[in-house]
């Protein structure tokens, strides 16, 4: 089997079975590009392997369709949900990549981990996805822009009233094809809330944690701003001093001799593509810095025009540029770059020509699907 890395892990639960592969006998029509929006759309299979008994049971391949849940299950009644964010691109020579696929599943370990839930092997996350993706190979996008969205999922299946781990699971992945997730150009600035009420994550909580929890934490303030005309909300710490991430991404802010982007300390999430910014960045040789950021010296910065840029980095939303900053009562931050700043532009160009092939991968950041 292939496998993703090389990094040393937990000794993990047998595979009892290879995948079975059971296509479609009707599949629909492609979309077309213009129609793509995101996460609307499914392709036309879906990979499903159970957990029972210590050990990963029956994957395989099937044509898309409803799960069948117990009421009992504990995923609906103790939160026992976890799920990743990837993406699949039609390369200009016509191959079909990911994009760092062991960032995703060294992310989704952990936070099986956390949540009580058994490790996905590597070999077995890795085999599934693949053959999926090959499977449904056609619904690849190839505008420039789009992509395959990956969307593993861990679920607790048991059926029981009782606050303690299930002894079942389901691992399933599906597929969409996508566009911009804010619609239009990828390179529109967005007008971003600062959420200075509610807390996405405290200390000691699920906050770096992928799980299904954290995003039904944080509907409501979200749902707030964007009934104001908002696309996301900026969260801040428990004391709301602190900028800590955007609902959808991490953010960075672009000074005039520093690139800050807030530290990882438990309650934010810790994206690849952040990752892949920061790692640029330093191999360019440009100031980043990984630190506590809080509002008062972003306002200060910004009265004395020393903040150039905001962006916020994502699986979903690649490089995207903060164009406004508005606050409960005071007075909004308009950014003086509109757009894809330098920094910005030049890390998104960096980014797309990786994924989809026009640059060279020197840091092995691309799988092929075969």
């Amino acid at each position: 089997m292939n496998t993703l890395s090389t990094t040393s892990t937990p000794v993990a639960p047998t595979i009892t079975n290879s995948i079975k592969i059971s296509k479609a006998t009707q599949v629909r029509s492609l979309p077309e590009n213009s129609d793509l929006g995101f996460g609307k759309i499914f392709t036309d299979h879906m990979f499903t392997v159970k957990f029972n008994n210590g050990h990963w049971e029956n994957p395989e391949i099937t044509p898309y369709s409803s799960l069948q849940l117990d009421p009992g299950s504990s995923v609906l009644h103790y939160g026992q949900a976890l799920f990743e964010g990837m993406k699949a691109f039609k390369q200009d020579n016509g191959d079909i990549v990911v994009f760092r696929p062991e960032f995703n599943w060294n992310r989704m370990t952990k936070g099986a981990a956390r949540l009580c839930m058994p490790m996905i092997p590597e070999s077995l996350f890795w085999d599934g996805l693949q053959n999926l993706i090959s499977v449904d190979r056609d619904w690849v996008p190839n505008q420039p822009g789009s992509s395959l969205y990956i969307r593993p999922t861990l679920i607790g299946t048991e059926a029981f009233l009782g606050v303690r781990p299930s002894n079942q699971y389901l691992f399933f992945v599906i597929l969409s094809p996508v566009g911009s997730y804010y619609g239009g150009s990828q390179q529109r600035g967005v007008k971003i809330w600062v959420e200075q009420e509610f807390v996405r994550a405290a200390p000691g909580g699920l906050g770096e944690t992928k799980a299904a929890a954290n995003y039904a934490n944080s509907l409501y303030a979200a749902h707030r701003a964007k009934e104001q005309g908002y696309a996301q909300v900026l969260w801040l710490d428990v004391q709301h001093q602190n900028v800590e991430e955007v609902g959808t991404m991490n953010v960075f802010f672009v000074f005039e001799n520093e690139i800050v982007t807030p530290s990882l300390d438990g309650t934010i999430l810790q994206g690849g593509v952040r990752n892949s910014v920061i790692t640029l960045l330093k191999d360019w040789n440009l100031p980043v810095v990984e630190r506590k950021l809080s509002l008062s010296e972003i306002r200060q910065r910004s009265a004395k025009n020393e903040l150039k840029e905001v962006f916020g980095t994502g699986t979903a939303a690649v490089i995207t540029p903060v164009e406004e900053l508005s606050f409960k009562g005071e007075q909004t931050i308009t950014l003086p770059q509109q757009g894809l700043g330098p920094i910005a532009l030049r890390l998104y160009t960096e980014i797309q020509g990786l994924q989809y092939g026009r640059l060279a991968d020197t840091r092995q950041w691309i799988k092929k699907i075969i």
